[in-house]
């Protein structure tokens, strides 16, 4: 397989220089270009067709949000990686909500940051543990103001891959619980993604939880 094509997006070039040496150690990983706020990346994606577009949120000449929203707009196959130091509920929702996949803050290890380029490589979802809690408590605070949606219907199959998604599961591993094929799982996310009218697997399980799909629970064990 060929590797994958990374952009990133910071404004601090140490960091940049930094964080491209700790991605290129892995064999699987080759970074293509770099920017240094948000309109340049939302250029650089269309120019170099990355398959992940890692970025931080505050920049000078459009922000991180700005940017997710202009990758995926223009190109909606391009995984957003958000690496930041902010953790505030505002920048969250709002990258999430602009189309991002994944969302780890530079406290994280090497290991974690290769791991979450290959899994939205994959098509996956990444979020830190403590803006899973935040997206977690924000459904919880929800679930006790919406009903659950009665036009949602999806085979049982379906929703067995949700669950399992919900309860952090890699494509991989869903595939291996289920006795399918890798690209099988990949195939039902997607089509699990036009169903449901969503862009990642966070408002996925998000959409599920609301549609009484599946219990809030399930996305802690």
């Amino acid at each position: 397989m060929d590797p994958i094509r990374v952009v990133l997006a910071d404004d601090h070039a140490l960091f940049r220089e930094g964080t491209r040496e700790l991605l290129e150690r892995d064999p699987g990983i080759k970074v293509v270009g770099e920017a240094q706020d948000g309109v340049a990346v939302v250029a650089l994606v269309h120019e170099l067709e990355p398959d992940v577009a890692i970025v931080d949120i505050e920049m000078p000449g459009g922000d991180g949000i700005q940017a997710t929203r202009g990758i995926k707009a223009t190109h909606p196959e391009v995984g957003v990686l958000v690496l930041t130091v902010h953790d505030e509920d505002p920048f969250v929702f709002a990258i999430l909500d602009a189309g991002a996949a994944g969302y780890l803050l530079k406290d994280v290890h090497s290991s974690e940051l290769i791991r979450a380029v290959h899994a939205l490589r994959n098509g996956e979802s990444v979020l830190h543990p403590v803006i899973a809690r935040k997206v977690l408590e924000r459904v919880r605070a929800g679930a006790d103001r919406d009903a659950a949606d009665p036009k949602v219907h999806l085979p049982e199959r379906d929703i067995e891959v949700l669950r399992l998604a919900a309860r952090g599961r890699t494509n991989q591993e869903i595939a291996d619980e289920l006795a399918v094929s890798l690209r099988t799982v990949q195939l039902r996310m997607t089509t699990l993604f036009g169903r449901l009218g969503v862009g990642s697997r966070t408002e996925a399980v998000i959409a599920g939880l609301r549609a009484g799909l599946f219990e809030l629970e399930e996305l802690t064990t």
